[in-house]
């Protein structure tokens, strides 16, 4: 583990990333609908024409819009996006300049993704419930615990990026 203010490698980075994609990310996404499907009483198929296609678009870009910000933890952040491996140094630029959550948008449009794309709407619900999880885990503990780890930087940048409406950045106050 690197020492406060000292970059660690790269590559260990990148492996911890990794790790914590498949845990966290692969449960929500791959699990948690594969559940869903599997318990409707509904009988579900995969999607056809303009459906399907919407539904892998919003899938990929999702992922995409993920990734990058993964990256951004690892190259800006010194850290990973795994909540026990956090970034050592407050990320806020490229995505993070425009909304304080990219990530998770990101994964909300993975979410209607995989509704259009398995025409269900059992699964739109689930993202629902797994949207508002994010939106307490963010109010309650996130933003809290960066406040605390990154002081007065964090309470500037979020009086001037919005939590989750992409925007222009607001002047500093």
């Amino acid at each position: 583990m690197a020492r406060e203010g000292h970059r660690p490698e790269v590559a260990s980075l990148l492996v911890r990333t990794a790790v914590f994609w498949f845990a966290a990310p692969g449960s929500v996404f791959v699990l948690g609908p594969w559940f869903v499907l599997r318990s409707s009483d509904v009988r579900w198929e995969p999607g056809a024409g303009a459906s399907a296609v919407s539904g892998i678009v919003l899938i990929v870009a999702g992922s995409a819009l993920m990734l990058a910000c993964a990256a951004d933890f690892v190259i800006r952040g010194w850290g990973t996006p795994a909540p026990y491996d956090p970034p050592r140094r407050l990320v806020r630029g490229l995505l993070y300049s425009r909304v304080r959550n990219p990530m998770y948008l990101g994964g909300v449009v993975i979410l209607l993704g995989e509704t259009l794309a398995f025409r269900a709407p059992a699964l739109f619900a689930y993202g629902a419930a797994v949207w508002l999880l994010w939106h307490l885990a963010v109010v309650f503990v996130e933003e809290p615990s960066l406040r605390r780890r990154f002081g007065r930087d964090y309470d500037e940048y979020s009086k001037r990026v919005s939590r989750w409406f992409p925007s222009r950045p607001r002047a500093n106050p």
